[in-house]
């Protein structure tokens, strides 16, 4: 009889059919995720992936749990770290559009892409769109800013960002980073301190060093 380890190597885990789904969705959408190919890619049997799901709709399921997780939780958790100024905040924002993992942009695009074709994935866009502009509109909101107010600028930080991903706009991490206070200047109408831009760029110095 097979050991425990040996049974899982054979079969795979839940986790490796997953991060092969998500190779397979960045690299060829929704419908290059299949069972036969991904169990091809990982040199398992195809039987094997129905020990960690009842079909490939479950395995869809799981990669908007995963999408949803990172990308919506992580955002709404960085709107809500503690700043003394808005300018600080949105800086705490902004360490998503920096750190893919914090928000992975490959995902969010191909998510996108998939959800014109899904009713069901353009729906919960819809409400997780919601969701996501409306933690930055409450980031606003607790430094003062007038629901109105809070409500535009919280949804022009999104679609931009939104659209910069949708066009896969392609820009040099340190251009991107060193335009950073002038974008807080243009979305809160107040220009960030400079400790509160040193403080921003010591969280990604390693990351522009590494560029």
């Amino acid at each position: 009889m097979m050991n425990k380890v040996a049974v899982q190597t054979q079969r795979g885990t839940r986790d490796i059919w997953l991060d092969a789904a998500y190779e397979a969705l960045i690299e060829g959408g929704v419908e290059a995720v299949r069972v036969m190919p991904l169990a091809e890619s990982l040199n398992v049997s195809r039987t094997s992936f129905y020990w960690h799901f009842e079909d490939r709709e479950a395995l869809l399921n799981a990669l908007i749990a995963y999408w949803r997780d990172k990308n919506t939780g992580n955002l709404i958790r960085q709107t809500r770290l503690f700043a003394e100024t808005i300018c600080e905040a949105v800086l705490n924002l902004f360490d998503c559009w920096i750190d893919p993992e914090l928000f992975d942009a490959r995902l969010e695009f191909a998510m996108r892409n998939w959800s014109q074709t899904s009713p069901e994935l353009k729906e919960i866009f819809r409400e997780t769109d919601s969701e996501r502009i409306q933690a930055i509109r409450a980031m606003f909101a607790r430094f003062g800013f007038d629901p109105y107010q809070a409500d535009i600028r919280a949804s022009t930080i999104y679609l931009t960002q939104v659209g910069y991903i949708s066009i896969k706009a392609e820009e040099e991490l340190a251009e991107r980073i060193r335009r950073m206070p002038a974008y807080v200047e243009t979305y809160t109408g107040r220009a960030p301190s400079q400790s509160e831009i040193d403080r921003f760029m010591a969280r990604h110095r390693a990351r522009l060093d590494g560029a």
